[in-house]
C-alpha cells in the first residue's frame, strides 16, 4: 500500500535534543543530500537522537529504538511538553541534586521522562549510559544549562514529533508497513572504534553480525518495495559485503573517541543507499 501524501515538511530544523552514542549530527549535511525530493512516509527504527528527523521534521513518520526511556521520553515531550517543562524546572540542576535523581527509579510515565531529559543534560558529555544491571551511571558533568526545562524549548520538539507514531520495538516491527516512495533511515549499533580484526568481536556486545545480516537483508526488501534507504554503518568489509546491491559512499570524520583533539584519528564510514533515480 503507498502512502499518497508528501512527507516532506517546511519547518524550521531542529538540534537532536538528546546526544545519542551514536549520533549522527554530524553526518546530516551528508545525509540530507541523500534525501530525495518528495517522499511518503518517514521511518526510523534506530531513533537515538533522531538527527536526520529532526533536520526533516517529516509530516509522518514512524519511529523505533528498543531504549524504553528514551521512547517514553519522546511520547511524553510530543504529548505533554508543559508537563514534562514543569517537572525540569522543579529539580536543581546542582551535583547533589544529580546524584539523588540518577539513584531514583520513578515509575510515572512522566516524571520518568523528566528524569531522562535531566540526567542526559547533566551527565558528563550528555550521554546515555547503562551499567549491567540497566541502572544509569554516567558522573555529574558540571556544567548548568539554565535553559532545561525551558517550555519553549520543549514546545517546539513536541510540535516536530506531533505526526511520530514512536514505538520501542525491533527494527523489523517498525519497518512493518513501509510502502513504495516512503523514506527510510537505518542507523543500526555500532563501533568504528576497532576497525580491523577486533571489529567483529568488538560490535558482537552492540550489534551482532547476524542482526546486521538481518538488517541488510530487510534494507534489499524495502528497496525491492519501492522504498528509498539510506543506511549509515561501519566501513568495514564484513559490511560493505552485506550491502552489493546498494550505492556505497565512504564519509570521513575525526573520531571522538580520544583524551584530546591533538589525539583524534580520522575514522571512515559507509553510507549506503538505493540510487535516486531507482525509486
Amino acid at each position: 500500500m503507498s502512502h499518497e501524501t508528501d512527507g516532506m515538511s517546511t519547518a524550521a530544523p531542529l538540534r537532536p535534543l538528546f546526544r545519542w552514542t551514536g549520533g549522527k549530527r554530524w553526518l546530516v549535511p551528508r545525509l540530507l543530500a541523500l534525501v530525495p525530493e518528495t517522499y511518503g512516509r518517514y521511518y526510523e527504527p534506530f531513533l537515538g537522537g533522531g538527527a536526520l528527523y529532526f533536520a526533516l521534521r517529516p509530516r509522518q513518520a514512524r519511529l523505533g529504538d528498543k531504549n524504553l526511556e528514551l521512547i517514553n521520553a519522546y511520547e511524553c515531550i510530543r504529548d505533554d511538553p508543559e508537563q514534562v517543562g514543569r517537572l525540569l524546572r522543579g529539580m536543581s540542576r546542582d551535583e547533589t541534586n544529580y546524584y539523588r535523581v540518577r539513584g531514583q527509579r520513578p515509575r510515572a510515565r512522566f516524571r520518568r521522562a523528566a528524569r531522562t531529559v535531566y540526567l542526559t543534560t547533566l551527565a558528563f558529555n550528555g550521554i546515555y549510559r547503562v551499567n549491567k544491571r540497566g541502572l544509569f551511571n554516567v558522573p555529574f558533568g558540571g556544567r548548568d544549562y539554565p535553559d532545561l526545562g525551558s517550555a519553549e524549548v520543549l514546545k517546539g520538539y513536541a510540535e516536530a514529533l506531533q505526526g511520530a507514531e514512536l514505538e520501542a520495538t525491533d527494527f523489523t516491527a517498525t519497518l512493518r508497513d513501509a510502502a513504495a516512495g516512503d523514506l527510510v533511515y537505518l542507523d543500526p549499533p555500532y563501533t568504528v572504534a576497532h576497525s580491523n580484526n577486533g571489529f567483529l568481536k568488538y560490535n558482537a556486545k552492540i550489534f551482532l553480525l547476524e542482526d546486521q545480516e538481518k538488517l541488510a537483508e530487510t534494507a534489499s526488501e524495502l528497496a525491492k518495495r519501492g522504498c528509498h534507504v539510506i543506511v549509515s554503518n561501519a566501513f568495514h568489509a564484513s559490511i560493505g559485503n552485506l550491502y552489493r546491491g546498494f550505492r556505497a559512499v565512504e564519509v570521513r570524520r575525526r573520531s571522538v573517541m580520544a583524551a584530546s583533539a591533538d589525539h583524534r584519528k580520522e575514522v571512515t564510514e559507509y553510507l549506503f543507499t538505493t540510487p535516486l533515480e531507482d525509486v
